[in-house]
């Protein structure tokens, strides 16, 4: 499968967002990735459902929620009628990961988990064949624009082994610090989805910058 860009919102101006919207429908960008903060999980806060349905009507790409919040799994039903395709929870914010990860599913939407810098992979031993999708955070969540951790390359060919050795179709995102050398590393080592947030809305030519992410 050819790797999918998803562009994050977060970098977006948020004085125009309509018009972001539609460089973003017409480009080749597959998803839209949406960070959701509550100032607590994270230290930053964001948006929140209010935006979520305003952009249902507009928006053309999949959405791929990703909630960087305490007890996720109590917004299950208002991520699911915003006409989520995607909802994220991490794994350290999830007691009980099996039954959100159920749940999620039940609402009708794929499931994902996330996983912080410093939580290592090993720990998806026995949920990974339940998921949709691993998302692995390569900076630390909470803001855009952070420097990416390198180490994040050999943790995605570990759970791309993982993945290959269970016989599985789980989908790898990495969200941080993508760009033109890092997204590379990243798809060279097994990654199915890059999330991109400054270098593509910062860039002098968002359209092109992810066209060129997509031909890496």
């Amino acid at each position: 499968m050819k790797h999918l860009i998803a562009p994050s919102l977060l970098s977006a101006n948020f004085l125009d967002l309509r018009k972001e919207l539609d460089w973003i429908n017409g480009s080749e960008a597959d998803w839209l990735h949406l960070d959701i903060m509550d100032g607590v999980f994270v230290p930053n806060i964001s948006f929140g459902f209010p935006v979520l349905n305003a952009l249902k009507a507009v928006c053309r790409k999949p959405m791929d929620v990703h909630l960087m919040i305490v007890e996720p799994q109590k917004f299950i039903p208002e991520v699911a009628a915003s006409g989520a395709y995607m909802m994220n929870v991490h794994y350290e914010a999830c007691t009980h990961l099996h039954r959100t990860v159920a749940a999620i599913k039940e609402a009708g939407m794929k499931a994902g988990v996330t996983l912080n810098p410093h939580t290592p992979v090993c720990l998806l031993e026995d949920i990974v064949q339940d998921v949709d999708m691993v998302l692995l955070m390569s900076v630390n969540p909470g803001y855009g624009g952070q420097r990416f951790i390198e180490h994040s390359v050999e943790k995605v060919a570990r759970l791309r082994e993982m993945i290959d050795r269970k016989g599985l179709r789980t989908l790898i995102e990495v969200d941080g610090g993508v760009n033109l050398e890092t997204g590379r590393r990243l798809v060279d080592a097994g990654a199915d989805v890059l999330v991109a947030g400054n270098f593509v809305f910062k860039s002098a030519d968002p359209v092109r910058t992810i066209k060129e992410l997509k031909a890496l």
